[in-house]
């Protein structure tokens, strides 16, 4: 790991298994280690490391925020930069660019958790995990396949089913999209209700956040899919909210930058800040300590 200053003295940015990260400390100063949560940005903004810890900081949450950079971004744009990025779009969205960043981040989550936990203080618990529109897909496929122990996890505006996105650009280019058998595959893998049961078989508790206004996944798709995973009955906490003013971006624009908290935005940090703080276990040396 590459760190670009001392773990205590504030942020610190770095990478962690090639991934780079903004980590933000505590909100109280502790010599015990503190719960990790992982963040993952959007393809929208916020699609940045560090436009992701402005749009839901935690600010006041008793762990280290830990906010990763997708595959395929800042840092690890592909040789040819955004042109590259643009023409993988252009030939299949699903299958070229989103499929493969989903996937990428999902499966790199253990090296990097692994890599966090050796450089800072943190606890032994399982992670709090949160993503935002793609990166919101990439921690629910993470809880699908069980690729890291998770305490408690938020999805915002997760692209619950591919063929929501696909409709999406095609409103936005005009261009039909061609559903080949790969990108049949990929929408079937990617299909977060037909996974529900293997999305809730660690009782993991879950809050799911749809924006009012966000015309991507409307919020039925977000209760639906609620709906979908409670009916599995693994007893986990699962909540579905709606903020009335959020889109599906949840950062202004080019969302490489934080911005300023909108009123939305405000609503959504509150509901994951309660969240984490609610469902997310103290670690067994902080028990030890308290006598818990």
């Amino acid at each position: 790991m590459v760190a670009d200053a001392p773990p205590l003295s504030g942020p610190v940015t770095g990478t962690a298994a090639g991934v780079p990260f903004l980590a933000l400390p505590p909100a109280v100063p502790t010599e015990s280690p503190a719960p990790l949560v992982v963040g993952l940005h959007a393809f929208e903004p916020p699609r940045s490391e560090s436009a992701l810890a402005g749009a839901v900081p935690m600010a006041s949450l008793p762990a280290w925020r830990v906010y990763l950079g997708l595959p395929l971004f800042g840092a690890r744009l592909p040789e040819g930069g955004v042109a590259e990025i643009n023409q993988r779009g252009a030939r299949d969205y699903l299958v070229e660019l989103f499929g493969p960043v989903v996937e990428e981040a999902a499966a790199e989550l253990r090296r990097v958790t692994e890599e966090l936990r050796s450089a800072f203080p943190v606890s032994d618990a399982p992670v709090g995990l949160v993503g935002v529109g793609a990166g919101a897909t990439a921690a629910l496929l993470a809880l699908a396949e069980d690729r890291i122990p998770v305490g408690a996890a938020a999805a915002i505006n997760p692209i619950v089913d591919p063929s929501l996105l696909v409709a999406a650009r095609e409103r936005r280019t005009g261009t039909p999209y061609r559903w080949s058998t790969r990108a049949q595959q990929t929408r079937g893998w990617l299909d977060l209700s037909g996974r529900a049961a293997e999305i809730s078989r660690n009782a993991t508790p879950l809050l799911v956040v749809n924006g009012g206004r966000d015309e991507v996944v409307p919020p039925a798709h977000g209760s639906a899919f609620h709906d979908t995973l409670a009916a599995q009955g693994s007893g986990n906490a699962l909540r579905h909210i709606v903020v009335p003013d959020l889109a599906h971006a949840i950062g202004p624009e080019p969302g490489l930058e934080p911005g300023p908290l909108t009123p939305a935005g405000v609503l959504t940090d509150r509901a994951l800040t309660e969240w984490f703080h609610q469902h997310l276990a103290p670690s067994a040396q902080v028990r030890a300590a308290t006598g818990a």
